[in-house]
């Protein structure tokens, strides 16, 4: 081959990489977002307080509270602040927008400085507005997460799928990780673009997993029904608090840019809706 058609090929196969491995951002249009750019609590017409205790989910040490100190938005920022109490307890902040947004489809991003220390463990994910069936629950009724970070795996960041095929209880959940230079001190962008044959996930704008919805059903592919977005900084757990939790970081928080919900016209790209409703 000659050198200069050798070369040439090569950029078409690069150009082809990048495009396969970005964001198509011009095909999305704005339908929900907030910006953050007021004070005080986070608005009530986008966004729900989670208050739960202690031990609530997945062993968690933390409560749940709705306290400025744990959830407030200043600076153009939504800050979810995790402290140690004087009674060797751990309050922090959650919110939901089960009664202020639901979607189905969609691409749904945040960017977000993640909170550094041993027994951190924020997370950005999706939850079903109703079960499958009105019956099962998790994970039959299916999770998308976003993004989930421990603090004592500093950079690496995980996105994981749950349903009732793949979960993690019977250690057969889909993921992917990534290492990021420094979520710490930068914003990145965390996002899902959720279409009806396939789950992308990205860190800024770079895909780096793909769950494919294999048209086999229901119980491997739940997410044809709205989903909600949860924000939350959790302290210890299960995961989180896997090797302990270092006290000597409180307070420590995530810093939330803004949060983006897009959609397309699904048809427009193609998809034939009837083909992607399973039967329950």
């Amino acid at each position: 081959m000659k050198p200069f058609v050798a070369v040439k090929l090569f950029f078409l196969l690069l150009l082809l990489l990048l495009h396969l491995s970005c964001s198509d951002t011009g095909i999305w249009q704005l339908v929900w977002s907030d910006e953050f750019n007021y004070e005080g609590e986070p608005d009530p017409g986008k966004w729900s307080i989670v208050e739960k205790p202690a031990r609530w989910v997945n062993q968690e040490a933390q409560a749940y509270v709705d306290n400025r100190e744990n959830l407030r938005v200043e600076n153009g920022n939504l800050i979810i602040q995790a402290h140690r109490n004087h009674d060797g307890g751990y309050t922090s902040g959650r919110l939901d927008t089960f009664i202020t947004g639901k979607w189905t489809y969609g691409r749904i991003e945040i960017k977000a400085k993640l909170p550094q220390g041993r027994g951190t463990w924020p997370a950005l994910f999706m939850m079903p507005s109703e079960n499958i069936k009105s019956v099962f629950g998790w994970p039959s009724s299916g999770e998308i997460d976003i993004m989930e970070h421990v603090g004592y795996n500093p950079g690496t960041v995980q996105t994981s799928v749950h349903c009732h095929e793949y979960n993690h209880p019977q250690g057969t959940h889909k993921f992917g990780t990534l290492y990021i230079d420094d979520p710490f001190n930068e914003y990145h962008i965390y996002a899902v673009e959720w279409y009806p044959d396939r789950l992308d996930f990205f860190v800024d704008e770079n895909r780096f997993f793909t769950f494919e919805n294999e048209l086999s059903g229901w119980k491997a592919w739940p997410f044809y029904k709205d989903f909600y977005l949860i924000l939350n900084l959790a302290i210890g757990g299960s995961w989180g608090g896997a090797q302990g939790i270092d006290d000597s970081i409180f307070p420590t928080q995530m810093v939330i840019d803004y949060v983006r919900v897009y959609q397309t016209d699904l048809e427009k790209l193609g998809y034939n809706m009837l083909d992607y409703a399973p039967e329950e």
